[in-house]
């Protein structure tokens, strides 16, 4: 969720931390600030307003600094006023020492903040981080790098931070735990960061900081201890720096433009498939995968989604049985394990705190077999997990999930496909069959994001209403999930999904002529068990909204608008019907007037719990 950038150096640094600050806006955040060492002194600018804004405190202030630290910040301890926006102060804003970014929560916070008051510090935020800070100036005593490393043993909870010290302008230190946070390597000058992103535009050599590590960086040297507080190499690698990311080209919105590239994303991720062998997942796949009797799918939000649509691909492809868990559920529940168990870690960011916890809970618990599909290959569930599959959706700046989301889904299957394989249960010709299938899917993606138009019109009708119904049958079901997902997130409607059996167990008493419900109809085997569902709807005086395949014979009506997809794509199905439920919320939210990129209350990594 939060940002974190600094850098220290020999030239003014503010033009890059802010634009490093740029660079993680996708993420989501309500305030921001940036601190830097000036004429002696810790001097700071904040806003609860965008970065583009912060930008223009800085110039009005003069703002200037060779060493400095930028922040991000979405509101956990504390509303979003200027008094809670990192960077933090201490001792106090007159006469600062310390200055503080923090992204993550620290539970003993208030155990901390008493112990502080009793020494005379003086609290001016709501946050949890401003104890650190404290805390940190507190046990100064000369040395930033030691008083970090004293600091963070007497936290609990998660954390990654970034800290300058005004009696120390040529060094910055930062440490985690739980938090994602990167060291950037350059010449004569360094950085830190909680995304490598956010350094683009001056590094593209980074370091990944492991749970426990404390860095301290200069300005020809950085060096790093672990939890021991040994010194430690952290191998430096080169990144890409996806600077096109950023531009929108010919769309208005970020979601837009990404809703289009997914016959694109999907085309690069199939890219090196030439056939379902278990090498996909890495080069221990096929010993791990003969010895799995089971599979565990953890996830959060759409990527839960697509985990249930893996459910039903993996049970009927693979005949192995399938749990599929909400992340931040598994991780604090009592659960059997079971260590021939396949743990199957679902994540678009791979720094999804939930997920990750529950990973790391599986594994407390003998579950050792791991695999993780995401599209971050540098990211901290890629390192926990034994195997791996790398979605190529590129970096996603929307906040509502949509190539990546549907990445992942192709990604799934050639998972259900390789356990097929492994258990002699996908014959050669229903392998050529299902990669045919995969290859010609982004051609069938592009056939369904040409009927936007007829899409448009649709949302025009349905922004007027306050709550809407999504219904689907089968693997479909988690379609109408995501569809009702996408709609809350971001056009604010309130919508809900069900499987469209479960009507008559309560939500039938919800239809009205004022609530609009859209059905996925693909032309499957469950196609009539649906239109009955349907005739219930009408039946008592809603409005249906109908995505159907061509084939399925179903009409137009007063009563029932439909929109005709393409031919029915077999087990693949779920794939094309999520884009036009991508393209609904779209347009509803286009409609109502809403931040489509930047919903509010919502981030993009979801890195606290």
């Amino acid at each position: 969720m939060c940002g974190i950038v600094g850098a220290v150096a020999q030239r003014n640094i503010l033009p890059d931390l802010v634009d490093g600050l740029k660079r993680l806006e996708y993420r989501g955040y309500d305030s921001c600030g940036v601190a830097v060492y000036q004429d002696r002194r810790l001097v700071r600018a904040r806003s609860v307003d965008r970065v583009a804004n912060l930008r223009d405190e800085i110039a009005k202030h003069a703002l200037s600094g060779y060493t400095g630290i930028a922040h991000t910040r979405w509101a956990t301890h504390g509303k979003p006023v200027t008094t809670n926006a990192h960077p933090h102060f201490s001792p106090d804003a007159d006469s600062p020492r310390i200055a503080l970014s923090h992204n993550g929560i620290i539970e003993n916070s208030d155990e901390l903040r008493a112990m502080l008051q009793e020494h005379g510090y003086v609290f001016s935020s709501q946050t949890d981080s401003e104890a650190i800070a404290h805390l940190i100036d507190y046990l100064y005593n000369g040395d930033l790098f030691d008083a970090v490393q004293q600091a963070v043993k007497k936290l609990r909870g998660s954390y990654a931070i970034a800290v300058l010290c005004r009696d120390e302008p040529h060094r910055l230190v930062g440490a985690r735990d739980g938090m994602p946070l990167v060291v950037g390597v350059g010449e004569g000058e360094n950085f830190l960061a909680s995304d490598a992103i956010a350094l683009a535009s001056v590094t593209d050599r980074i370091a990944y900081l492991e749970n426990g590590d404390v860095a301290d960086i200069q300005l020809h040297r950085h060096w790093v201890v672990d939890s021991n507080g040994q010194r430690v190499e952290r191998q430096v690698h080169t990144v890409a720096a996806h600077s096109g990311a950023a531009d929108l080209g010919l769309y208005r919105y970020y979601m837009q433009k990404e809703i289009f590239e997914q016959p694109r994303a999907v085309a690069d991720t199939l890219q090196d498939v030439t056939s379902i062998m278990p090498e996909l997942f890495g080069d221990d796949a096929w010993r791990v995968f003969n010895s799995v009797d089971s599979v565990l799918l953890l996830a959060c939000g759409g990527s839960f989604h697509a985990a249930l649509t893996a459910k039903y691909w993996i049970e009927s492809l693979a005949q192995l049985p399938v749990n599929v868990e909400i992340a931040s559920e598994y991780r604090y529940r009592e659960s059997v394990a079971n260590p021939n168990t396949l743990v199957v870690a679902v994540s678009q960011s791979g720094e999804t705190a939930d997920v990750l916890g529950a990973v790391q809970v599986a594994k407390q618990q003998q579950m050792l077999k791991t695999l993780a599909i995401c599209n971050v290959p540098s990211s901290a569930l890629i390192r926990e997990c034994q195997l791996n599959f790398i979605t190529r959706a590129g970096i996603e700046i929307g906040v509502a999930s949509t190539k990546a989301f549907t990445t992942q889904l192709v990604a799934l299957f050639l998972l259900a496909l390789t356990l097929a394989q492994v258990r002699s249960r996908l014959s050669d010709a229903d392998e050529q069959m299902h990669l045919r299938a995969l290859r010609h899917l982004p051609d069938a993606m592009s056939r369904v994001l040409a009927l936007e138009p007829q899409i448009m019109a649709w949302s025009e009708l349905l922004t007027r209403k306050d709550n809407i119904l999504f219904l689907g049958r089968g693997m479909h079901y988690p379609v109408a999930l995501e569809g009702a997902l996408k709609m809350k997130e971001i056009s604010y409607i309130h919508a809900e999904a069900y499987a469209a059996g479960e009507l008559k167990h309560g939500p039938l008493a919800l239809i009205s002529d004022q609530m609009p419900v859209v059905a996925v109809a693909p032309n499957d085997r469950l196609l009539e068990k649906l239109k009955s569902n349907m005739h219930e709807v009408s039946a008592r005086s809603g409005k249906l909204f109908v995505f159907a395949d061509i084939d399925c014979g179903i009409a137009p009506s007063a009563d029932m608008e439909v929109i005709r997809l393409t031919e029915y794509y077999g087990l693949l199905s779920p794939i094309l019907h999520t884009i036009p439920m991508q393209l609904l919320a779209f347009h509803a939210a286009l409609a109502r007037g809403t931040d489509i990129d930047k919903p509010r209350n919502l981030a993009k990594s979801v890195t606290v719990e």
